[in-house]
């Protein structure tokens, strides 16, 4: 990590143990669901440094790290009602209202950097839209935090191929995942990251999915062995912020969050590929064992690609097939 990110965190430790020794104007809660440790976290203790220096304490940014307030698939809802000014979500938690969202979590489309960067673009094709469509839900989307390719985790051997997935119950967290899984013959399981550890654990399923990042984080090598890298999708967060509230907010106060926020969003984007070779590192050194499909093998998983990009295309609208054009023009 960063030498810039290391210091943003050790602040926030510091800040979270003792009183400011200034008050605040205005107090910005936002909710996380992983740890503050991991590299999402340490995003927001970025963004909360920024915003109090550039301040001078008038902002104070009051981060809760794993799900103390509310799990991942809560946010949306608290958010959107105002319960809380922001938090952090799984892009995908967003399906029930925009079902278009889930173009980033179809298999192998955006299969490079450089497509989930133009992607993720701030006002570009892809990302434009779904920042806009958010905006019926109550919140404001602040920025995006890349989370990286997702993977398989699995015990006594690698998923190298749909087949070794058949008949297995699979960790997902979102719908299009849940029919990725579907369409290789797995069962699919909607489980939050915060509850992933016990799941695993306890033989709730046989299979996981998600972020490498995750893996470190959370220390998942003490309850899987094995990560198959497929990157069949692109894992995304947003931080959202309640649209009353930031509407409330004084032009300068607004200048100053979204500074930070452009920030937060360059920053966890351009240390991605650090950050994920960092935890693969340490899933080795912890045990795991790191399975890389051949190229024969990675041609089975991507033939299960077309049904779900179909049904995509049948169920997110107008707005699902504007994005699945740009998507494949990238």
């Amino acid at each position: 990590m960063k030498p810039a990110i290391l210091a943003a965190g050790a602040a926030l430790a510091l800040s979270l143990t003792a009183a400011p020794a200034w008050a605040a104007d205005l107090t910005m809660r936002i909710s996380l669901q992983l740890p503050l440790k991991s590299h999402l976290g340490q995003n927001l203790a970025l963004f909360k440094e920024e915003v109090e220096t550039a301040s001078e304490g008038a902002i104070e940014v009051e981060i809760y790290d794993s799900a103390q307030l509310y799990k991942d698939k809560e946010v949306p809802q608290a958010v959107g009602a105002g319960s809380i000014e922001a938090g952090v979500a799984s892009l995908t938690r967003y399906v029930g209202d925009i079902p278009a969202v889930d173009i980033f979590y179809q298999p192998f489309l955006l299969d490079s950097e450089e497509k989930v960067r133009a992607a993720t673009a701030k006002g570009g094709p892809i990302r434009g839209p779904i920042d806009k469509a958010i905006e019926d839900t109550g919140a404001t989307v602040l920025w995006w935090q890349a989370y990286g390719g997702a993977i398989l985790l699995s015990n006594g051997g690698p998923i190298a191929t749909p087949a070794d997935l058949e008949g297995k119950k699979v960790r997902v967290f979102g719908k299009t995942l849940g029919d990725f899984t579907e369409a290789a013959g797995g069962a699919p399981t909607l489980i939050s990251g915060s509850e992933q550890y016990l799941a695993y654990q306890r033989g709730t399923v046989d299979v996981g999915m998600t972020g490498v990042s995750g893996v470190k984080s959370r220390s998942l090598w003490e309850v899987m062995d094995t990560i198959t890298v497929t990157n069949h999708a692109d894992i995304e967060f947003i931080v959202v912020v309640n649209t009353e509230w930031w509407e409330g907010l004084s032009e300068d106060q607004r200048a100053i969050i979204t500074a930070a926020a452009e920030k937060a969003d360059q920053s966890v984007r351009d240390e991605m590929a650090s950050i994920e070779a960092e935890a693969y590192a340490a899933a080795e050194e912890n045990g795991m064992t790191i399975y890389e499909p051949t190229a024969e093998e990675m041609e089975a998983w991507r033939a299960t690609a077309q049904p779900v990009h179909d049904e995509y295309l049948e169920k997110s609208g107008d707005l699902g097939a504007q994005l699945m054009e740009a998507a494949k023009a990238l």
